[in-house]
Formats: structure tokens, sequence, C-alpha cells
């Protein structure tokens, strides 16, 4: 009589299973990518953040050099430019002369600026000074026009002197911690006023 092998076989057909079980290969666990960073492989957006660095770096330098030029500091020509906040033709209109040159003086900010017409001397000189306190204005104003030789000056809240001398006029004024002063070789304040209160509207003090 013939015996099956099936009970004999089973345990083994059982032990190969598992061990194939085992080594199949397992599914493995699927990662998701880390988010990348804000602005990160973004050449737009590092130009966006280096570019707004760059200028707060440039304003805080500006500020720390205004700052650091005393109230009775001239203006000295440094850029061959036009002034960014009175127009040229404007200028030379207001105060009756043709404009032939003019410049900048960056140390100050907003820029001073300088007109010259045919003559070595300049026809207007214009410095808007930005101080530190209330106080330093004054003292830009009383430097530019001294009590003792001009007359008061006052509008809309700026207070300061005009006067004229032998070869030219000066106006200046101070608001808050503001101060603006304007000489002309025209022997007429109203000349050097029209220009002050021209800078004072175009830089909105």
């Amino acid at each position: 009589m013939r015996k099956s092998l099936l009970p004999l076989l089973l345990p083994c057909l059982l032990a190969t299973t598992v061990a194939l079980g085992a080594c199949s290969p397992q599914p493995s666990e699927k990662k998701e990518p880390a988010p990348a960073a804000e602005g990160a492989g973004d050449p737009a957006a590092s130009a966006a953040t280096d570019t707004g660095a760059d200028s707060a770096d440039a304003d805080n330098a500006t500020a720390a050099a205004e700052q650091g030029l005393p109230a009775t500091e001239g203006a000295q020509v440094n850029e061959w430019t036009s002034c960014p906040y009175l127009d040229s033709q404007w200028v030379a209109d207001t105060n009756g002369q043709r404009l032939t040159t003019q410049g900048i003086d960056t140390r100050f900010d907003p820029p001073a600026c300088v007109f010259w017409s045919y003559p070595d001397a300049p026809q207007i000189t214009v410095i808007v000074r930005h101080m530190p306190s209330v106080e330093e204005a004054r003292a830009v104003v009383d430097w530019a026009a001294p009590i003792d030789s001009t007359e008061p000056a006052d509008f809309e809240g700026w207070t300061g002197g005009r006067g004229v001398f032998s070869d030219s006029s000066v106006y200046a004024v101070q608001k808050d911690d503001y101060a603006v002063a304007v000489w002309t070789n025209q022997q007429q304040t109203l000349k050097a006023e029209l220009i002050a209160k021209e800078a004072i509207s175009n830089l909105k003090l």
C-alpha cells in the first residue's frame, strides 16, 4: 500500500513559506522632502534681500555722516550733477540769472546744492540740514543768518532770519530739527526766500 507523503512534507512546506516571506522585500517608508526655506534658491528674492540690506547700510552711513558735520559747515561740491529737489530752470528764472553749471555736496542729507552763473562765485547755495536736535537746527540758522545782522523771518511754523549784505543776501529758517539756509548773489532776500520755500515744499519738510 502506498503511503501519502503529505503529512511528512507539510512541515517542510510551511517552513519554506515562512523563510520566503522573511526574505521578501518590504515596502520602504516614503519620506516627504523637507520644505525649502522661504526665498531659498530664488535669485529675485536673494537680490531683494541684498538690495534692502545695502540700502539700509547706505542710509545709516549717510545719516552718520550728516550728524558728524558741525552746524557751521558750508557746502563743498563733490559731485557735478543736478540738484535732486530744485529744478534748474526754475532756479535760474527765480534768481534772474542764467545757469551755467551746478553741483551738490553729498556729505549732507539731502545734498546741498550750489548753482553758478558766469562769475566765479556761486549765484545760489542751498543747504538743508536734518540735525540731531532742535537746538542744533537753530544753531545752523544762527550761523547762516546771525541775529545781530539780519531781521526775523517766519512762515508756517518755520522761523529764522533774513538779511542783505554787500554782495549777497541770505534767508535761513528752522522748524523742529530741520534747518534750511539759502544764499544768493542778489541783494534781495525775496529770491532766497522763494528758493527756500520751494526746497521745503519739494522735500515735504
